[in-house]
């Protein structure tokens, strides 16, 4: 009897790398993570930095607002124009 066989698959596979290749992607990994580090905290130390100025400039001004609005008074005479609503339609002659 013959047997029909499914495709197979063959695995290939690549050369183990050198001690020398070993070595220099390690340190290019470890050249890469130290880099990423100092990036990553000089990105946080200048976001705090540019969100105090905000923080300070925002506190400033509400200070500012508040020294112009609070000692403010406004004097004047007034006279009470009539308060009541008047119904001014004419009337109908009946």
């Amino acid at each position: 009897m013959n047997q029909q066989q499914g495709p197979q698959i063959r695995f290939i596979t690549r050369p183990q790398a050198s001690l020398l290749e070993r070595i220099v992607f390690f340190a290019l990994g470890l050249l890469v993570l130290v880099a990423a580090f100092f990036f990553i905290g000089i990105a946080l130390v200048a976001g705090a930095i540019i969100a105090g100025v905000f923080l300070i400039r925002w506190w400033w001004r509400q200070r500012k607002l508040k020294r112009e609005t609070g000692d403010t008074w406004v004097e004047g005479e007034y006279t009470v124009v009539e308060s009541a609503i008047v119904d001014q339609r004419p009337r109908d002659k009946q």
